[in-house]
Order: C-alpha cells, then structure tokens, then sequence
C-alpha cells in the first residue's frame, strides 16, 4: 500500500495528535469499553442499564466509562441522581463498527 492510498503522511504528527490516536486505539484495545461504547453506539443508557445488560458490576463500568468520558468519547446528561451516557465521537464509532465488520468477515 503506497502513501496515496492509506492517505498517511510521516511527517505532520505533532506530539498531542500522536498521543490522543495512541489512547483512542488503547480504549478500543479493551473487550470491555469495545462493549460498552457498542452497547452505547445508539441509544443512551445508564450505569445500571449498561451493568446489567452486559453482566459487569457497577463500579467495572464506572471505571470504565470515567476512562472514555476522559477522551471524550461518551458523554453524560445527569437526571435526578442518574447519570445517562452515550456516545460522543462519530468518527470512533465509525471506526469500531468498520473493526467489528472487518472481524466478522475474517
């Protein structure tokens, strides 16, 4: 593959732009925040709904989401003492559902 077609070039990466891609490819490197931003990718829920739904306890999926929410890749909306997330970067959830589609055709 030459440098047109991957539309890469090897200079132009300042330091932050190297390290946000580094921790936008760390979280989808985990089975479990892959879980929650899919589970997430359509419809908000909240930490109970997210726990439950995918078998995690609580204090797993707050862990986890506090790790998302820091790359901003989920948001919140809080109602009462609920806090409901969702996803929050179009261009990461395209990428994890074109890595889930590439996974099931291989």
């Amino acid at each position: 593959m030459n440098e047109q077609q991957c539309n890469c070039q090897t200079h132009g990466l300042d330091e932050e732009t190297l390290f946000i891609t580094a921790q936008t490819f760390k979280a989808l490197s985990d089975p479990t925040r892959i879980r929650i931003l899919y589970f997430l990718c359509e419809h908000e829920h909240s930490v109970n709904d997210i726990a439950e739904a995918l078998d995690l306890t609580q204090s797993a999926v707050s862990h986890q989401l506090r790790f998302l929410k820091n790359l901003r890749l989920v948001k919140f909306r809080r109602e009462g003492t609920t806090l409901y997330y969702t996803s929050d970067d179009a261009h990461v959830m395209g990428l994890l559902n074109q890595a889930i589609e590439h996974a099931k055709h291989t």
